[in-house]
């Protein structure tokens, strides 16, 4: 349960600063977070070390050659969500506003990952409306703009030593320069086909908890061994689906809703409930427990539009 032949080599140091270093392709990414949390057990030091690469990956691939320039190597996270609407682009608020050489951005965001310790965050804001509909633009805002403050982010203590942050704007100027990518495309372009990226990357996150939760029973005196087969077996399976969807997002194959990543969720839950039910008398208990709990807290983030892409597929066999 130690990966292949074909995964980088990675030593895990859990002090090392969060950067967006250019990774080769995403397959790189998912690999460094499988690995952190085998080794660690922890799916929030694979948020530390990988989202700051993964959010670079993805969105410096709009930007213009100055801005890969300022900031490749710096950490950045991005910020969509906002308080009791999540990322529903119909019901988001921020606002940015044209003001002189640049915009004066206005608004508060959500569970923003890694924003404590970002050099920048992206921030997506209202820049027009198109007979009701609202067009989002991106935004590189320096942690240190006048009227940007961070707060933690209330009611949730999961995934750490991940941080997430309530993000508020008041508005904070930025130039012209700043936008990333087209204005008034950023949701369509940026942030739909990023939901399917940090899905099928993050596949290999709990694809590292559940080599760990295995080597937790290593040695162990009162485990059944036909569970922990089942449990084995099936982590093999569900290897091999997250293998195969982030190559398909390296070949740029990877569509919305594809079948195999709404499978490994499913798989993954179930697979989750296995190994809560050897906990009980378990020597590694606690362990095993906490592990579970960071799976349980990834598993629920987008819980509501991934139910959705899971009724599509069900639609789609029930319309033929």
């Amino acid at each position: 349960m130690n990966g292949s032949a074909h995964e980088p080599d990675f030593s895990i140091d859990e002090g090392d600063a969060a950067r967006s270093e250019p990774a080769p392709d995403y397959a790189t990414i998912a690999h460094l977070k499988a690995t952190v949390v085998e080794q660690t057990g922890l799916l929030g030091l694979a948020s530390v070390k990988a989202g700051p690469p993964l959010v670079a990956r993805h969105f410096l691939g709009f930007g213009t050659d100055a801005q890969r320039a300022a900031w490749s190597g710096k950490a950045l996270s991005v910020a969509i969500s906002e308080p009791k609407v999540g990322a529903h682009p119909k019901l988001l608020t921020t606002r940015a506003e044209p003001a002189g050489q640049g915009y004066r951005i206005t608004g508060q965001k959500a569970w923003v990952t890694n924003g404590p310790s970002a050099d920048a965050i992206i921030v997506f804001a209202i820049t027009a409306e198109d007979q009701g509909r609202k067009r989002y633009s991106a935004f590189i805002v320096p942690r240190d703009t006048p009227g940007l403050t961070m707060t933690e982010m209330p009611g949730f203590h999961a995934l750490r030593p991940s941080q997430h942050c309530l993000l508020t704007l008041d508005q904070c100027p930025v130039p012209d320069s700043a936008m990333l990518g087209d204005p008034g495309s950023a949701y369509e372009r940026m942030a739909l086909p990023f939901r399917d990226i940090e899905d099928a990357v993050g596949t290999f996150a709990t694809l590292g908890a559940f080599r760990y939760a295995i080597g937790l029973f290593a040695g162990a005196t009162v485990a059944p061994a036909q569970d922990l087969g089942a449990i084995v077996a099936l982590t093999a399976v569900f290897e091999a689906g997250a293998a195969s969807v982030v190559a398909a997002l390296d070949a740029r194959r990877l569509r919305t809703g594809d079948a195999t990543l709404v499978g490994l969720r499913v798989l993954a839950i179930d697979i989750v409930s296995r190994l809560r039910a050897m906990a009980p008398g378990f020597s590694n208990a606690t362990a095993l427990l906490a592990a579970m709990s960071d799976l349980d807290a990834i598993l629920s983030i987008a819980h509501g539009p991934r139910l959705a892409r899971q009724a599509r597929l069900g639609d789609s066999v029930l319309r033929r």
